[in-house]
């Protein structure tokens, strides 16, 4: 595990506060802003400062909004998995979000872009672990990558927009705020989903060109639809998909089309309200692509045969895929400075042409449990997913070709306890411990093919810093 270039990155992070600092001293000593002191660096929201006051004149005036966070974890797999390691994974983001009409007079249109720049010390934790669900939201292929890069445009006082350019699904569709307090990336962009659709779809870190509409009749009701790019990884990829888009710039156009469409339902969201507050989405998706039946395949006769026996020469294919998902996100009690908040999310997907058919996750999150730090949050999330018949069967055949002992594919589940330490308003520490059952939906393991990789225990710790 190598950790230089994190502590270097650290080190590079650190030289904007000294400068922000200096700068705050000089214009102390030259008696500028003299009846605004700046605050203490620990309640500012964020470690640079305001620049001197240039981070708040480019929002105001220019309306500009740069936005520079770096998170930075170490998980380590102390039980099961594929292998015992520990892993560093670090992802430093550089975002601009820009207000047209503030910048050059053009009403309702607003512009955003992010780029990644990923790194890790070498194996991930899910590589140490072979699970569906990723033991980390962050992680990817170490590189430089453009993610996000669109146009909105909003129009009748924000009740529509329409925004198109490099576009990522997990921005908006299936998305759940409480859920945000986990680490695992199955509760963002469900495994469901980075399973079922091509090259894992739209999501972290392969955003892809598309198209997306927001109808707001009324401040509780708005509907959603878009249209990805089928396939994010590009044409003729016979690689990792981020292999094939190491960058983020082959704006791919191929493997058909991807649709998505949700129904939101806010209650009790104003500052006023008397209710406790909470969401409730229902949504789908259909790929026009065709997908690899899990079971069945042809022979050189073109008779249908199972994919475990010897004479198959590939599987049928299926036209499209689908599925469908419901979202709720709803607040149980508040008090003082303190809350709990419960989400459930659940998606179907049909079984012949998908290793997932059935999932769902859910969980709490407490805000403000201890005294005195209202801020920190508590959270407990659990998913299941459900290996799909078809995928079973025909690892069920596979055992009678084989005639060895062959584990059967089922399910998996993830379990995880994340504490958010809010340091700083700029500085969350996040302790995180997770328990995988059935990594990879009970799967062969590399090392024993006979024998299925073993339940895997995670403990990590993050840290995440916005500049």
């Amino acid at each position: 595990m190598r950790l230089g270039r994190a502590n270097l990155l650290f080190m590079v992070g650190m030289l904007p506060v000294l400068v922000a600092n200096t700068f705050d001293v000089r214009a102390e000593e030259n008696g500028k802003d003299s009846a605004k002191k700046p605050r203490s660096i620990w309640e500012q929201e964020t470690l640079t400062g305001d620049w001197g006051g240039a981070r708040t004149v480019l929002k105001d005036k220019h309306g500009i909004d740069v936005t520079l966070n770096y998170i930075g974890e170490t998980l380590a797999v102390l039980q099961g998995g594929l292998r015992r390691a520990a892993s560093y994974e670090g992802r430093l983001e550089f975002s601009i979000d820009t207000s047209l009409e503030k910048l050059i007079g053009w009403r309702g249109g607003i512009t955003h872009v992010t780029v990644f720049q990923i790194h890790n010390g070498g194996r991930n934790a899910a590589e140490n672990v072979g699970s569906i669900a990723d033991p980390s939201n962050i992680d990817a292929l170490p590189t430089t990558r453009l993610f996000t890069a669109w146009l909105q445009q909003n129009f009748m006082d924000d009740r529509i927009s329409i925004r198109f350019g490099q576009l990522a699904g997990d921005d908006e569709f299936i998305t759940t705020a409480t859920a945000t307090g986990l680490i695992n990336g199955t509760f963002g962009w469900p495994g469901i989903f980075a399973s079922n659709m091509t090259s894992g779809g739209p999501a972290y870190p392969l955003a892809t060109p598309g198209a997306r509409v927001q109808v707001k009749p009324s401040p509780e009701f708005a509907l959603l639809a878009a249209v990805f790019s089928g396939d994010p990884a590009g044409p003729h990829c016979n690689d990792e998909p981020q292999v094939c888009n190491k960058y983020g710039t082959t704006f791919s156009f191929s493997g058909g089309a991807l649709w998505m469409g949700e129904m939101q339902y806010s209650v009790n969201q104003g500052k006023q309200a008397m209710g406790l507050p909470g969401v409730y989405k229902l949504g789908g998706w259909y790929a026009t692509a065709d997908f690899a039946d899990q079971h069945f395949g042809l022979d050189g006769s073109g008779r249908v045969v199972s994919l475990a026996d010897p004479l198959v020469r590939g599987p049928l294919n299926r036209s499209g895929n689908w599925g469908v998902y419901g979202v709720v996100d709803q607040t149980v009690w508040r008090g003082g400075e303190g809350s709990i908040n419960i989400f459930v999310r659940s998606s179907l997907s049909p079984a012949d042409r998908n290793i997932i058919s059935y999932y769902i996750d859910g969980g709490v999150g407490f805000k403000g449990l201890l005294p005195g730090r209202p801020d920190d949050v508590l959270t407990l999330g659990a998913a299941y997913a459900h290996i799909s018949r078809d995928a079973a069967a025909l690892d069920r055949d596979t055992l009678a070709f084989s005639g060895a002992p062959y584990p059967i594919r089922d399910q998996e589940a993830a379990f995880e306890l994340s504490y958010q330490l809010q340091v700083a308003p700029w500085w969350i520490v996040q302790p995180d411990l997770q328990y995988i059952i059935h990594p990879g939906g009970n799967v062969p393991d590399p090392g024993r093919p006979n024998a299925p990789v073993k339940n895997a225990f995670v403990a990590g710790l993050r840290s995440a810093v916005k500049f």
